[in-house]
Parts: structure tokens; sequence; C-alpha cells
């Protein structure tokens, strides 16, 4: 067992969602402009993935981070997934809007978690990780060639002690799940050595009992920590047309769009900009080491790192948890 969990050290970073265009199209000088721009507003945390784009926003990442000093920044990346590239890929099934040759092949398994991140380093021009996720090994993905509890075994036998292995070793420093939904961080903290978990669409003003319910209280006692993802569930708190992930993202339920629309008429009347009060919010738990956010715009990404330092008066934390939508037992900034 781990003596010591690792925790990131910087509490906000730059996803690579956006970036790889899960959304719409960005251009190379839009990735270097956003990621210059993060830089010069002192981020110091990326997390990417070889599924974002397959392979384009590692490509990007990679591009810009390999110019800076490596012992400067932290960075974080997936395992699960192999990218191929042939001339006849089917990239544009998964990302539309990415130029990538490749397609993915899951691979849960120790080669398959040994093979990922040298691809990701090479991508990269990179020489380590910091941190890996065993990416989206979860009821919620749609693509996986089997179903999730048939895939674990493969998962705890290969990925979990290949991870464990290299961070012994010193390759990396920490390694999790990186999954949209509870159930396999839950399975992780029984069966593995885990030290930090990415919880993706998990933790929002929109959606969070089951995290303060069943997840915190597991990851407390096993000494863990999160890093926290689409607190603004893929851009649906700050006002985009859609609900977190995948193809029916843009399908939102009305118990969501009623719950955002309380939350603007709070928020509004308190004077606070609700981007801001997800964020912050979202950062607050004890047991979240880090925030991270998408963008692929330098305003975005500088309107994010702003809101952490916003001015939010208690009485809107108060007004949300008279109206039930913040958890009694949620932490709240200040």
């Amino acid at each position: 067992m781990a003596s010591q969990r690792f925790r990131p050290p910087h509490a906000f970073g730059l996803g690579g969602v956006a970036i790889g265009n899960e959304f719409q199209f960005a251009t190379d000088e839009q990735a270097e402009a956003t990621l210059a721009a993060a830089w010069d507003a002192g981020v110091r945390y990326f997390d990417v993935s070889p599924w974002y784009g397959l392979g384009l926003a590692e490509r990007r990442f990679g591009r810009f981070l390999a110019r800076k000093p490596r012992d400067a920044f932290v960075i974080s990346s997936k395992v699960g997934k192999l990218l191929h590239a042939s001339r006849d890929h089917q990239a544009k099934t998964y990302f539309p809007f990415s130029p990538s040759p490749n397609t993915p092949r899951f691979d849960y398994t120790a080669d398959g978690v040994r093979r990922s991140i040298e691809d990701s380093l090479q991508r990269m021009g990179l020489d380590r990780l910091d941190m890996v996720f065993v990416h989206d090994l979860s009821p919620d993905n749609p693509y996986l060639p089997e179903d999730w509890n048939a895939l674990w075994p493969v998962a705890e036998t290969g990925a979990f002690p290949a991870l464990t292995r290299l961070r012994d070793e010193g390759v990396i420093d920490g390694w999790g799940m990186g999954v949209n939904c509870p159930e396999p961080i839950l399975r992780c903290l029984e069966v593995a050595d885990s030290d930090v978990h990415l919880l993706a669409s998990q933790y929002s003003l929109i959606d969070h009992a089951t995290a303060i319910e069943r997840v915190f209280p597991k990851a407390r006692e096993k000494g863990v920590s999160f890093v926290v993802g689409s607190a603004l569930n893929a851009g649906f708190l700050g006002g985009e047309p859609r609900y977190n992930y995948g193809e029916d993202n843009t399908l939102i339920p009305d118990d969501k769009r009623e719950r955002l629309s309380k939350l603007r008429q709070i928020a509004g009347h308190h004077g606070v900009d609700l981007v801001a009060a997800a964020l912050q919010f979202s950062a607050a738990p004890d047991v979240v080491s880090s925030l991270i956010v998408g963008a692929a715009r330098p305003e975005l990404i500088l309107a994010d790192h702003a809101a952490l330092r916003a001015k939010i008066p208690a009485a809107f934390w108060d007004a949300l948890r008279a109206e039930g939508i913040v958890h009694p037992d949620a932490a709240v900034p200040g």
C-alpha cells in the first residue's frame, strides 16, 4: 500500500476535452493561444487523454508543454484505449470535428497500459506523466466492446497492478479511475491501491448528492482524493445547450432545466456569477485536490481562472440550502 497518497500540487488545471475538438472545431492556433493564456495566468496542471480528439489533444498540449521546463508543471493522461492509424480509420464516428487518422481499441491489460503511456509520451514529446487515470471503464460508456462488468477483471488483474508498480518504481506519481459514474471508483477503492481519481460530471451544483453520500465517505476512509472535472456539466451551468457528454447530451432533462432556472434566479437575486459559484462549489470539499475546466478559447480559461477568486456572499449558499439545491452536508466556499 502507498505510504502517502499522491495529491496534485495545483488546485486548478486545464482539461483537454475542448482542445480535442469534442464539441466544435478549434484550430491549432486557438489551442496554442488557450494554452498560452492558461500558462501566463499561472495554470500548471494539465489533463489530457488519447481519447480527446483521438490523439489531437495530446499533440496540441505536447506541442506547447514540451517547450516548458518539465518540473514546472503537472500533467495527467489516461489509459484504456490504444489508437491505431489507418487509411480506413473510424475517427469521425467518435469525433466529427477532429482531423485524427485514428481508430480506438479498448485495452485494460498490463501491456495495454504500458503501451498507452508510451504512445501518449511520444505524441506529447514528454518524458513522463505525473498521473494516470483508467479511462471510461464505466456503465455509461456505449463504446465498450463488452459490458463493463465483463471487462473489469481484465483491469483488476492487468491495469491496476501495472499502474501500482509504475508508481512504486517512480515512473508515475499516482493513479486512479477517470469516469463519469460512481460505481467504478467505489469498486476500485475496494480492490486496488489507488491515489487520486478523476470525478467527472459527478460533483456540480446540479448533481452532487451521490458523491457526498457514497463516494466521499469511502474516499476519506481510503485516504484518496479527487480531481473534479466538468463542474459546469460540460458548459450547461455556463449557458451551453448541452448537459454532460454523449451523443444525446443536447436532449436536456426537464429537471435539469428547472434546477438551472432556479439557480439563475437565486444567483441573480444575490448578484452572484453562476459560473463562479459552480466552480467554487466543486472545489470546496476536503477530498477535492484539484479542479479542471475545459476550454478552447483564451477568454474562457481566463474567465474560469478569475471566477475562482470572485466574492460570493454566505447568504447565497444559505438560500441554495433552503431551496434544497445544495445538499445539507455539502461543503461550501468560505
